[in-house]
């Protein structure tokens, strides 16, 4: 009789991660248990905890990989254009499409969120977790301007804390209301964002460029 193979620790890890979005998706993070996770992945409770500490570290695992997988959609999108306006465009174009298609990240977030607000520890876990998606996609971003020889509106830390407040932020009132959030809005407000810092880099005075930079300034 064949032996029946183990499966790889990293096709039992999605595994876990596929029925767990399913199960806190269907019942909310809070009043779902690992176990709920086992049986919908078809795994006992052991293997789910070889792979996760604890359902908060289920959950950040989940929501990192998330926020990595629509953040590189994004930028692909970016990094294809002819130049950076269009680029801008394409990327708010991709985040929207993801936003109207997975609005049940967007609740988990917001539920996560307030389940931390009153746990010290759940909180910095999930913070620790958001700079690291934020530092990741700041470097995609900073990879993506050098491909295109383009100078961003801010820092690529700053631009990657502005695309995911700005596509969270819009994800709830989308979800709350769909037709308060029009398809191209997010694509507006970068290219405004965009316009508004290209200008002040070309009416900004060269003692307040060299200021800014902290370039020592010659008595008067």
């Amino acid at each position: 009789m064949p032996t029946r193979k183990r499966p790889h620790r990293s096709q039992t890890r999605r595994q876990v991660l596929d029925a767990a979005f399913t199960v806190f998706s269907e019942h909310g993070i809070a009043a779902s248990s690992l176990n709920e996770v086992a049986v919908a992945a078809g795994l006992t409770k052991g293997a789910v905890y070889s792979n996760f500490a604890s359902k908060d570290d289920l959950v950040l695992a989940l929501m990192e990989e998330h926020a990595a997988a629509r953040t590189d959609a994004a930028l692909a999108g970016f990094a294809s254009a002819d130049d950076s306006r269009h680029g801008l465009v394409d990327l708010a174009a991709a985040l929207v499409h993801a936003m109207r298609a997975d609005a049940a990240w967007h609740r988990l977030l917001a539920e996560y969120f307030a389940m931390s607000s009153h746990d010290p520890r759940r909180r910095e876990g999930l913070r620790r977790r958001r700079r690291e998606v934020r530092d990741a996609v700041a470097r995609a971003v900073a990879r993506v301007a050098d491909g295109l020889d383009t100078e961003l509106p801010f820092t690529p830390a700053e631009m990657a804390t502005v695309m995911l407040a700005l596509s969270n932020g819009l994800a709830v009132e989308a979800d709350i209301d769909p037709d308060a959030v029009p398809e191209d809005l997010l694509g507006r407000v970068l290219l405004l964002i965009a316009g508004d810092a290209d200008t002040g880099a070309r009416t900004r005075s060269p003692s307040a460029e060299d200021h800014r930079r902290g370039t020592p300034q010659p008595d008067s």
